[in-house]
């Protein structure tokens, strides 16, 4: 009996734990080429497209126009396991593995977005588009090798594997208003929608070593998760007051978006004997979690004609997802020797434990005339906190301390075209995760009689560039 529920357990936390990652990696950073040029403070001043994700109410700014750009986020991530082993004779060893290697796929990551004008006062101004999010997928490598000269199954199976073959959009509407020059309203809906998958390795062996050793290979199972596809709206709204020409003010706000989605989970049995006649039946289940909603704050000052300085703060309401849940439909493992032939699974529950995390922005823009064309100048800084506590961090929930320096600029040809250009670094503080305070243990059902070993001990240190190009055509 005990030997089943343990593949029915694993399976199924393996497939809440493969979910996680799209949720806390979902915003690395922020978006788009010209925003990221100032640090992403776009939030009073936004007046081109890329109003529709920092403050929609810009777009009353945008005109008639067409944007399109593309990022690529180039993210990498070395983690050094420290592992709290209690041994059968109480002592305590802390053993630390090879350094792994985690590291980003070239993916662009674009913008495309139209807006029009729509009554002859340039009142109303309506957009569409779809962006994708920044969104910090990494894949580490199944083997790693030992100061032995020994190879073994890499320690960050037990996290995630990669995240081939996960495709994951934002598609929107909005509309905005300016009833006066110096006020600008937005509002705007749009949904992530896509389909997310991971791969992840689960540990069937129990704590209690009763019959196995921990991470003993035998008792692996790898797991493939597939969410969706799946729909998850949410509302955008903004307001810009522009009090004099030399100075605006900006407000945004977006409510937290849902994922409620049917997924699918296959699953290799581990190949130990216990497994030999164990099959699993079905392999549909229900997910669901909370991604945070955001508000956006900003002061833009124009102390000359071509200069502007924008402040702005960035709150994410990360502590609304506190747990990922999976109900399964009708998967059941079977043909278990003395077991009834078909075991259902249950419901799980996996507590997640974020945070709510604050970004401080300060960038700006200057434009100018060189060698008969018109120029603009961009530089910006920011700093953001983690919405991931240390106890709660692993290579399934990344995330860090972390600042961002960018340049930008632009070039403008005629007076339709503007070609933009940023790049940006991103410095994670590095994190040390205290094996004694870790909280995310192996994907294992049974806590046994033994003292749970917690996996996501030791040190992460990550770093990022961000580098971007892009087109915006005014009529």
């Amino acid at each position: 009996m005990r030997r089943t529920t343990w593949a029915l357990g694993a399976t199924l936390v393996a497939l809440c734990w493969c979910t996680n990652a799209g949720a806390s990696g979902l915003y690395f950073t922020d978006r788009g080429v010209r925003p990221m040029g100032r640090g992403g403070a776009f939030v009073a001043g936004a007046d081109d497209l890329g109003a529709i994700w920092y403050n929609p109410a810009g777009l009353a700014d945008a005109g008639t126009s067409f944007l399109l750009d593309a990022s690529w986020l180039q993210f990498s991530v070395d983690y050094a396991r420290e592992l709290r082993v209690v041994n059968a004779d109480q002592t305590v060893v802390y053993p630390r593995d090879p350094t792994i290697h985690g590291s980003s796929p070239v993916i662009p990551l674009p913008t495309i977005a139209a807006s029009l004008v729509l009554d002859p006062q340039k009142r109303f101004t309506v957009a569409a588009g779809v962006l994708a999010p920044y969104i910090a997928l990494a894949s580490y490598p199944q083997t790693v090798t030992y100061p032995d000269g020994s190879t073994r199954p890499s320690p960050a199976r037990y996290t995630l594997a990669g995240f081939d073959g996960s495709l994951l959009a934002l598609p929107g509407v909005w509309i905005a208003y300016k009833p006066i020059e110096e006020l600008r309203v937005g509002l705007g809906m749009m949904a992530l929608t896509g389909i997310f998958q991971a791969d992840v390795t689960f540990s069937a062996c129990p704590p209690d070593r009763l019959i196995c050793a921990p991470e003993q290979p035998e008792y692996d199972a790898a797991a493939r998760m597939r969410v969706g596809p799946f729909f998850a709206p949410s509302l955008t709204g903004g307001v810009t007051w522009v009090p004099n020409k030399w100075l605006r003010f900006g407000a945004s706000g977006m409510l937290p978006m849902v994922v409620d989605s049917e997924a699918t989970i296959q699953v290799r049995l581990p190949t130990a004997s216990e497994f030999d006649q164990a099959t699993i039946d079905g392999d549909k289940a229900h997910v669901r979690f909370v991604l945070p909603g955001v508000v956006r704050a900003g002061v833009e000052v124009r102390p000359q004609r071509d200069l502007r300085l924008e402040l702005a703060w960035v709150h994410e309401f990360w502590s609304a997802h506190q747990t990922i849940t999976a109900h399964p439909e009708g998967i059941s493992i079977d043909n278990v020797p003395g077991l009834p032939s078909k075991l259902p699974m249950p419901n799980i529950v996996i507590p997640r434990g974020f945070q709510d995390s604050d970004s401080f922005r300060l960038g700006g823009e200057y434009r100018f005339d060189m060698i008969g064309y018109r120029w603009a100048a961009r530089t910006g800084v920011a700093y953001e906190t983690s919405a991931v506590p240390p106890p709660y961090l692993s290579l399934s929930s990344l995330d860090f301390d972390k600042v961002v320096a960018s340049f930008g600029g632009s070039l403008f040809i005629g007076k339709h075209w503007r070609f933009d250009a940023v790049w940006a670094h991103v410095f994670a503080l590095s994190v040390t995760v205290d094996p004694n305070e870790a909280k995310i243990t192996r994907i294992n059902p049974l806590p046994g009689n033994a003292t749970p070993e917690y996996v996501n001990g030791g040190n992460y240190s990550a770093s990022a560039n961000i580098l971007g190009v892009g087109l915006n055509y005014r009529w």
